[in-house]
């Protein structure tokens, strides 16, 4: 059994958590995830201002571990290099002389596709004398086909796990990489220990899934958990660690004493976060989300067998970022009666200052809240001048000339600047990860063979087939025994960003349950209850194995999160909007 236990599910988590992880109980290995599609864009504008190009709050942590860390043998993965393993790596080592501490330290590189940025080393590209295009091509975009319309700022490609498990074999205490997909940092001390080939799909793919529950931190172990009301002292929760097994099974379990809660369903909530089809494709394997069996073994301890795996594609995911322009936004706060018209007229009066088709994209949000309701007025430009002082001064200039009880939440600010985030696919026999050891470069991880995919052994639920209906008895004149309730009533939810594209994964408790949802929560009624949604693509996905449903709603934000005006850029209140909804239930599901 190999422990491994997660520290960070983002960057800003709390800073206590890696303490806490290597006290709190014993683990073999201390994994931690800093990246996100937001963050690369956030390292890059650091990294044009001088500043590191990689997350110093790693550091933070690891001056509090690192050498209760050596003593035990604990090994330390971590994805906070960014754009910038290798100073994140010469960081630690520093901070480990520093300490009196004798501890080998790795990065992996080669994601970095532009050649390391300008000026820096280490990508899979050579800097000198070739071009972006010479890579990524015309940058297609993998979900709309379009072709990159300005030059990359970053662009890096989802490494898998070999390359980790190469620098721990080569004696590694501590590896730091740049941009690998946030499973890898389980699944490659899964390899490093078990020693599993690369068409061991089934052992990688658990390890996958197992990755995939425990990088975000607490929203494993109760946090952000839609029945919140059942989660024990949820202000203290505990981070999550896994329990890896030989054939990629695991438990999931938190340490002893903390707060929070590992149930069925806070890893089922967990599993249901920013997917897309039961395929989960990655570079070391494709997991069948559709296969994963789920049980409670105890308290705090939910075992996930299984798991089948398929032969990874032959692309690798890349992440590019361009800067899209400037944008600003200013919110008014609307009170009373007519909010609506108080709204038009707002907006009127702005646009008598200042045109709104001057701008490259206007968008507009309403939101109510009770008597009041928030206005919020977003341009964006390639203007920043225009998108600037020049949009916000005339905001602030209508406020005695515009709708009664006027006030502002914004005062008249700049325009900063905003990223888009552009997901493109690259033949993965065109990446080539390095890895360095106390700033000696290894031999170069052999790349995993390209056997036929092996032929599915399980019936797949992705698709977007009509579903079964449940048949809900009638009562004694004729009427269906149903009750007017929020679908939150038995439905769990939990909802995320896919680039452009919004996650919003749903969940019951019992088979009869799952029955009638499936027959009821069609892709059209996500659109009538989710207004936002209507006009929208809508991928729709059964996990009968998890009495779950997955939807996928193209387009819902925009080019990405960095991009997206919405008031919740990142869908994360998607699903709880979808939860709070009236809808007929049947009287004998409600438990």
């Amino acid at each position: 059994m190999l422990r491994i236990a997660n520290c960070s599910g983002f960057y800003g988590d709390r800073l206590s958590a890696a303490r806490e992880m290597v006290e709190g109980g014993p683990i073999d290995v201390l994994t931690g995830d800093w990246l996100a599609e937001l963050t690369m864009f956030i390292l890059a504008g650091n990294r044009l201002k001088g500043r590191p190009g990689y997350a110093p709050t790693f550091l933070k942590q690891l001056e509090q571990v690192l050498g209760t860390c050596v003593d035990r043998g604990i090994k330390i993965v971590s994805n906070a290099g960014g754009l910038d393993p290798g100073g994140c790596a010469a960081a630690v080592s520093e901070l480990a002389g520093r300490l009196g501490l004798a501890v080998r330290v790795a990065h992996v590189t080669g994601d970095d596709l532009l050649g390391g940025g300008p000026g820096g080393p280490g990508g899979s590209v050579p800097p000198g004398g070739r071009s972006w295009r010479d890579v990524l091509g015309e940058a297609v975009n993998a979900d709309t086909g379009e072709r990159l319309p300005a030059d990359p700022l970053t662009a890096n490609a989802y490494l898998g796990g070999r390359p980790i498990a190469a620098a721990l074999s080569a004696g590694a205490d501590v590896v730091v990489t740049g941009r690998v997909t946030d499973a890898a940092l389980v699944t490659g001390p899964g390899i490093w220990r078990y020693g599993w080939r690369p068409d061991d799909y089934d052992a990688l793919a658990g390890s996958v899934v197992a990755g995939h529950v425990i990088e975000c931190g607490c929203q494993a172990t109760g946090g952000n958990y839609a029945f919140f009301g059942e989660v024990p002292d949820p202000a203290n929760c505990g981070f999550p660690l896994v329990e890896l097994a030989a054939d990629g099974s695991g438990v999931i379990t938190k340490h002893p004493g903390t707060g929070g809660l590992v149930s069925v369903g806070t890893v089922t909530a967990q599993l249901l976060y920013e997917i897309a089809s039961p395929r989960y494709p990655g570079p070391d394997a494709v997991a069948r989300f559709d296969t994963i069996r789920l049980e409670q073994q105890g308290p705090d301890r939910v075992r996930i067998s299984g798991v089948r795996g398929e032969a990874p594609p032959d692309t690798l995911k890349v992440a590019v970022n361009y800067l899209g322009g400037y944008r600003n936004t200013m919110t008014l706060v609307l009170t009373g009666l007519d909010i609506e018209a108080k709204a038009r007229l707002a907006q009127d009066a702005v646009w008598a200052r200042v045109p709104k088709e001057s701008f490259e994209q206007v968008h507009t949000e309403l939101t109510p809240l009770g008597d009041t309701a928030l206005l919020r007025i977003t341009v964006m430009d390639p203007d920043r001048a225009k998108a600037g002082r020049l949009f916000s001064s005339a905001v602030v200039e209508t406020g005695l000339a515009s709708y009664p009880g006027f006030y502002g939440l914004t005062p008249p600010g700049d325009a900063s600047p905003y990223g888009v985030y552009w997901p493109v696919l690259v033949p993965a026999a065109s990446v080539r990860p390095r890895v360095h050891l106390d700033g000696h470069e290894l031999p170069a991880p052999q790349p995993a063979p390209a056997p036929a995919p092996r032929p599915s052994t399980t019936a797949s639920s992705s698709g977007t087939a009509a579903p079964s209906a449940h048949s809900v008895p009638a009562s004694a004149d004729g009427e269906p025994p149903v009750v007017r309730a929020p679908l939150g009533t038995i439905v769990g939810a939990r909802s995320g960003d896919k680039g452009g594209n919004a996650n919003l994964g749903v969940w019951v408790r019992t088979a009869e349950q799952f029955a009638w949802l499936a027959g009821y929560l069609t892709a059209e009624r996500i659109r009538e209850l989710l207004p936002a949604t209507a006009g929208l693509e809508i991928g729709r996905f059964e996990l009968p194995n998890l009495l779950a449903l997955n939807f996928v709603v193209h387009g819902l934000l925009g080019r990405g999160v960095a991009a997206s005006p919405r008031l919740d850029a990142q869908a994360k209140a998607l699903g709880e909007e979808l939860r709070a909804r009236t809808v007929p239930i049947p009287r004998d599901l409600r438990g």
